[in-house]
């Protein structure tokens, strides 16, 4: 499926982590009018920092529906 927006959620600190889910979650509540069509979850790091990227691909819901 084909999709129209992405949706990046990023975090580094260990507190910005352990939200990151609720924060998506939020997000896709607040935006009834999309639907997800696919994902990527992406963790890298260095010798300081972790971080951890949700990358949500999405399509209104009315081009969604179109195809």
């Amino acid at each position: 499926m084909a999709f129209t927006g992405v949706k990046v959620f990023s975090a580094t600190k260990a507190r910005e982590r352990e939200e990151l889910g609720e924060n998506v979650t939020r997000w896709i509540r607040a935006n009834p009018g999309v639907q997800v069509t696919d994902k990527i979850v992406t963790q890298s790091s260095d010798r300081e920092f972790h971080c951890l990227t949700i990358t949500l691909f999405y399509a209104h819901a009315e081009a969604a529906r179109a195809s």
